[in-house]
């Protein structure tokens, strides 16, 4: 559980929210690079738990999606999840 709540991609997007909450705080206007920031982290977010999602798979002994940055690593991961 430790290596996916410390990725640094989840990292990255917990304190990208954290900034854009901030700003919201702070009555700063709405405007629409506001709502592109809001897009962008929403997006980030979904990869951090996409990426994941396909690493856990990988662990487990499926396939990861073609797309995904874990295809064609999956032995590796399954070892990892063996040895512990």
């Amino acid at each position: 559980m430790r290596k996916y709540v410390f990725g640094t991609g989840l990292i990255a997007a917990v304190m990208g929210g954290r900034e854009l909450l901030q700003a919201l705080r702070d009555k700063e206007p709405f405007t629409w690079r506001t709502a592109l920031a809001w897009a962008s982290w929403a997006i980030t977010f979904a990869l951090a738990i996409g990426s994941i999602v396909d690493i856990r798979r990988a662990s487990t002994g499926h396939l990861a999606p073609t797309d995904s940055p874990v295809s064609g690593h999956e032995k590796k991961y399954l070892k990892d999840h063996i040895e512990r």
